[in-house]
């Protein structure tokens, strides 16, 4: 793969993450109320500074911790939100990181008591999730990572491997079956 340390870009990690809101006022009232966010900036306009398009917006950003912003538009003039209706509900997602499996679960009992479902926790291996979505239909993922050093640099070295024998097959590749069994061992399958 690459070698980042002379690759020409420096990134710096991910300044904002933006998705399509039905009402910022609403979002912004749900993330600090469910999930603790603070709202920290706004902006809006009704020409797109990037195309000088005619297109009022209010764009807002929430304070996901870390530095990590997680932004929102709501865009009045353009038809009403949808979704890629070929790509499972699933699979589009945000996640974010609690510092341990007690803070998911604590997480959990918190975002239920707000009259909101909750799939999980699910156990992925090296980290336990769980779902739940937002009032404009994103789905959301909070997960704690559970997994070893060890597990993890393992993780990292047969990667290369199963992308290949992925782009080959598009069939899951067996690389990190010690990962699957994990998951089993704590459910009691064998």
């Amino acid at each position: 793969m690459n070698d980042q340390s002379s690759h020409p870009v420096k990134l710096g990690g991910v300044h904002h993450a933006a998705y399509r809101c039905k009402d910022a006022k609403e979002t912004v009232e749900w993330y600090g109320r469910v999930l603790g966010m603070d709202y920290t900036t706004a902006f809006a306009e009704d020409h797109v500074p990037s195309t000088g398009e005619y297109d009022p917006y209010m764009h807002v950003f929430l304070d996901a911790g870390n530095g990590n912003i997680l932004a929102f538009f709501e865009l009045p003039n353009q038809k009403d939100m949808g979704r890629d209706e070929n790509t499972p509900a699933w699979v589009q997602h945000l996640a974010f990181r609690v510092g341990s499996e007690k803070e998911l679960l604590a997480a959990k009992e918190h975002i239920e008591a707000q009259g909101i479902d909750v799939l999980g926790p699910t156990h992925h291996g090296i980290f336990k999730s769980i779902y739940f979505f937002d009032p404009n239909g994103h789905r959301v993922e909070l997960a704690a990572d559970i997994g070893t050093e060890e597990q993890y640099a393992e993780l990292k070295r047969v990667a290369p491997m199963m992308l290949d024998e992925w782009s080959e097959t598009k069939k899951a590749p067996r690389h990190a079956d010690w990962l699957h069994d994990l998951a089993r061992k704590e459910h009691g399958v064998d």
